[in-house]
């Protein structure tokens, strides 16, 4: 039986190993975890945040109206091992006076990382070429054969340019990018300054650019932003780069767009829904380039996610300021 003076936790996955000794570390709490790497059962978690404290949930838990129903009154803190918080009802948590803490800085460079690498490998189509190597494709050398697009002397148009927004832009500056151009809610002259990134209208950007980088949050505003009229202004020799979140893009316009060379190429860490069916249309293009959400996936920024997201649990619980907590 619990003693009544231990606060209960659910953690709604295995964790990297920092964020769960952590946890396990804290005398204060119990904590119970859903001890697989595979998301768990809509039953099971309502089962496990009855009468919870404290969830330390991932983006893909959904937290709703009905489960913070299951959860009852004794719910305080919601920590999530993710930046976005799209997954959270975050009015209805609001309403309810639960802190939310989140996990943003830490993946920063990381997953500006990864988009430079998802811009790279599409751009000049290292996916075909490897497979032309391993097919018997490649036969001789020839002038025009698998040629790409590079970054020298080309508009880079980044759509956010939040934490990641910069860290991307920093990152492809010493390849000789002559113009950055960026969009979002409003202009953000201080931010801009380092890369002399321009603010202009989105279908602008769209015009202008020869890469499209998507880093944007997932909003009412957001949602749908990159569809038909958006790849229509695109140049056709442009590549389209999306690591946000999926429901940015309408993908069946993207689809269109690859499949009857309105653009050149699209490379996607995210995608609607995820996993993506095998079937999927976008799957069958040879100049789309889709990733399993991995722009956080190192062992050293998982570590760091998970124990910033176990601290901001902790604090939460105990009263503290959390390290990263969403104002809401």
């Amino acid at each position: 039986m619990r003693s009544a003076r231990l606060m209960k936790v659910f953690v709604t996955r295995r964790i990297p190993p920092e964020g769960w000794a952590a946890l396990a570390r804290a005398a204060d709490c119990e904590v119970e975890q859903w001890d697989s790497d595979e998301p768990i059962p809509d039953k099971e978690l309502e089962r496990g945040m009855a009468g919870a404290h404290g969830l330390l949930c991932l983006l893909t838990d959904h937290v709703d109206k009905r489960l913070l129903d299951a959860a009852g009154d004794n719910l305080k803190v919601i920590s999530t091992l993710s930046v976005g918080v799209d997954h959270l009802a975050l009015d209805e948590i609001k309403k309810r006076g639960i802190r939310v803490g989140y996990t943003p800085d830490v993946l920063t460079d990381t997953t500006a990382e990864l988009a430079v690498s998802l811009l790279l490998t599409t751009g000049r189509r290292l996916p075909e070429a490897i497979a032309e190597v391993k097919n018997g494709g490649w036969s001789s050398w020839k002038p025009l054969w698998l040629c790409g697009y590079g970054l020298t002397q080309s508009t880079v148009g980044i759509i956010g340019l939040g934490r990641i927004g910069q860290a991307i832009a920093r990152l492809l500056k010493p390849f000789g990018v002559q113009r950055f151009l960026y969009t979002g809610r409003q202009p953000k002259p201080q931010d801009a300054a380092e890369f002399q990134a321009e603010f202009v209208p989105t279908l602008q950007l769209a015009a202008e650019s020869d890469f499209v980088v998507v880093t944007c949050s997932l909003t009412p505003a957001t949602k749908g932003l990159c569809n038909s009229e958006f790849f229509q202004k695109m140049k056709k020799t442009a590549v389209f780069i999306n690591i946000s979140r999926g429901d940015v893009v309408n993908q069946d316009d993207l689809y269109q767009a690859l499949a009857s060379g309105q653009i050149a190429a699209a490379g996607l860490d995210v995608t609607t829904p995820e996993p993506l069916p095998t079937n999927h249309p976008l799957l069958t293009l040879k100049n789309c380039v889709i990733l399993p959400h991995i722009g956080s996936a190192t062992y050293r920024t998982r570590n760091n996610m998970s124990l910033l997201a176990a601290n901001n649990l902790l604090a939460g619980l105990r009263g503290e300021p959390m390290p990263s907590e969403l104002k809401l």
